[in-house]
């Protein structure tokens, strides 16, 4: 039985996004202060739970910024694979911290409507409209390489949400001083919440799968075997897994079977031509193991 290991090291350099991730966390923090220190002024209790709000998210920025550092700290041997998946973890912990902070903010709306109190508006317009600028401004950092990262993802996730949250929040100021309609703000929250909770489900499911060795989204194990049938001397592929290593790359494991009138040649040939086919589909991390046809396998998976 031949054994193949072909590998890549070394996570993709997302330029600029260590940069963005230390602005976006002194930005963010400059702001808390700001709010937090108005919102005791005022009495305002939607600048404060804002304020708390964005706090989390200073720590969550913090803890991405941490596991992006980790990606590139060297494997050893308590760690063969390095602390890779610390991007994963922390993507599934912003996104349960997430759903946590739209939770209270969904609270503090409805407790608002119940009990209104009049409050400044234009002051807690202003205010939030500086929110809008921070958070607007760090999110659009991350726009590029959003969808390259799911822990960059979920940073993205976390500032557009703040920022969405801030307009909303703008929007109620303004109301309450041309109308004095309080009620306002707390229906804009509640429409901000539902929104931000169907991205962040979704972020959710994706880094819960992940972190449990699932199968990538952009990954088919079916398309994988298709793609090594195609190639000739090659009838089958079976104990196949494949799972993410972190936010960045994909780790593959397989068995490949050859006809038994296949070469020696032919096979290093197949497994080179069909490591080279999986890189393209973003697998960086491939072993494979050559069986005859007709050879017993010893795996519990194997037909």
């Amino acid at each position: 039985m031949g054994h193949d290991h072909g590998h890549t090291h070394g996570p993709r350099i997302l330029t600029g996004v260590s940069t963005a991730f230390s602005i976006g966390i002194w930005l963010n923090f400059l702001f808390v202060v700001v709010e937090a220190v108005v919102g005791f002024r005022i009495q305002s209790m939607s600048l404060l739970s804002d304020a708390a709000h964005n706090l989390a998210d200073v720590g969550t920025l913090v803890l991405s910024l941490v596991a992006f550092r980790l990606l590139k700290v060297k494997a050893n041997e308590h760690y063969t694979y390095g602390y890779r998946k610390t991007s994963i973890l922390v993507a599934l912990f912003n996104s349960v911290i997430l759903l946590v902070s739209i939770g209270a903010i969904a609270f503090e709306a409805v407790q608002k409507a119940l009990y209104p109190q009049p409050l400044p508006g234009s002051t807690i317009a202003i205010v939030a409209g500086i929110g809008v600028l921070v958070n607007g401004t760090t999110a659009f950092f991350f726009l590029r390489e959003k969808d390259k990262d799911i822990n960059i993802k979920s940073a993205y996730l976390h500032l557009l949400s703040d920022t969405l949250v801030s307009a909303a929040i703008v929007a109620g100021g303004i109301a309450i001083v041309y109308t004095g309609w309080y009620w306002v703000d707390s229906a804009l929250s509640l429409l901000v919440v539902g929104v931000i909770l169907v991205s962040t489900w979704r972020l959710l499911r994706e880094s819960l799968k992940l972190s449990l060795d699932g199968v990538p989204n952009n990954i088919s194990v079916k398309d994988i075997t298709e793609r090594a049938l195609r190639y000739d001397g090659v009838v089958g592929l079976h104990h196949v897994h494949i799972w993410a290593l972190s936010s960045t790359e994909n780790a593959l494991t397989a068995h490949l079977v050859l006809c038994k009138d296949v070469s020696h040649d032919r096979e290093r040939t197949i497994k080179e031509q069909f490591r080279h086919e999986l890189l393209h589909q973003q697998i960086q991390h491939i072993t494979l193991e050559t069986e005859w046809e007709n050879e017993p396998c010893e795996a519990e998976d194997c037909p």
